[in-house]
């Protein structure tokens, strides 16, 4: 597989300059740590939050951090895709015989990013031994759904803010919006917040469906099997993120170099 090509590829040369790599993969890992520790000092003082003890909390967090360091990871082109627009470079894309999106893929990847996901393993191998869950199969594949899918919804929103170039050729920072801010709110179980925020992170940009939904299910708050696999519509939610983004394709003319 052509992409599998480009992960070997920018792997072996990020790894030419292994010092800079591994300062820089244990620095991804304490940013997300400082957040950790926040939410630690909180259940310290006030030990459960609404419904959710600790263990609950960490296995929302876990998940949602693992799905963003898998887009970060994978999907950094899409995030750095205005420099591609201004510098002219994807003209050259556009006249190579392979499809943009596997192009701008590959055009950036940062396997440093995996400390970010390093400590989300950490803590979820915690949580998973604190929370009383009773696992099972669908247990099991709930879980992995719940990462995939969230890294679904953030490499849509990386491609939705991509497009966007095609129009304005400088990134849009209101994706951020979404992006940092939708993993900062997913990191808690949603019905913390209030409803009108519940129904836009469920029905618009559908963090609670692959976090806030399926951990009801996970943790045994609810019997509905069907929760197990909502986690899909993350996927669900690339198509629509895909058709505007050859809409921008189309619409492109060159910016030049």
């Amino acid at each position: 597989m052509l992409y599998a090509r480009y992960v070997r590829m920018v792997f072996r040369c990020q790894l030419q300059y292994r010092a800079s790599f591994w300062m820089t993969l244990l620095a991804q890992m304490l940013v997300p740590f400082s957040v950790l520790a926040g939410l630690l000092m909180l259940f310290h003082r006030f030990k459960r939050l609404g419904d959710w003890s600790v263990a609950d909390v960490l296995l929302c967090f876990a998940a949602i951090h693992m799905a963003f360091a898998l887009s970060e990871c994978f999907a950094r082109g899409f995030d750095q895709f205005s420099q591609l627009v201004i510098q002219g470079e994807f003209d050259r894309i556009l006249v190579r015989p392979r499809g943009t999106v596997l192009q701008v893929l590959g055009a950036r990847i940062e396997f440093s990013r995996f400390g970010r996901l390093l400590l989300s393993v950490l803590v979820l191998g915690a949580a998973i031994r604190l929370a009383d869950i009773q696992w099972t199969t669908l247990r099991v594949l709930t879980l992995f759904l719940m990462v995939t899918g969230g890294a679904a919804i953030f490499i849509g929103i990386f491609m939705l803010a991509a497009a966007l170039c095609f129009w304005t050729l400088q990134g849009l920072e209101v994706a951020n919006i979404f992006t940092d801010g939708g993993r900062e709110m997913a990191q808690y179980p949603l019905d913390i917040y209030r409803t009108e925020v519940m129904r836009i992170f469920t029905f618009i940009i559908p963090f609670g469906t692959v976090n806030y939904l399926p951990l009801r299910y996970l943790l045994g708050l609810s019997s509905q099997t069907w929760l197990a696999v909502v986690p899909l519509t993350g996927f669900l939610f690339l198509l629509p993120c895909i058709l505007v983004w050859r809409a921008g394709v189309r619409h492109y003319q060159s910016a030049g170099s």
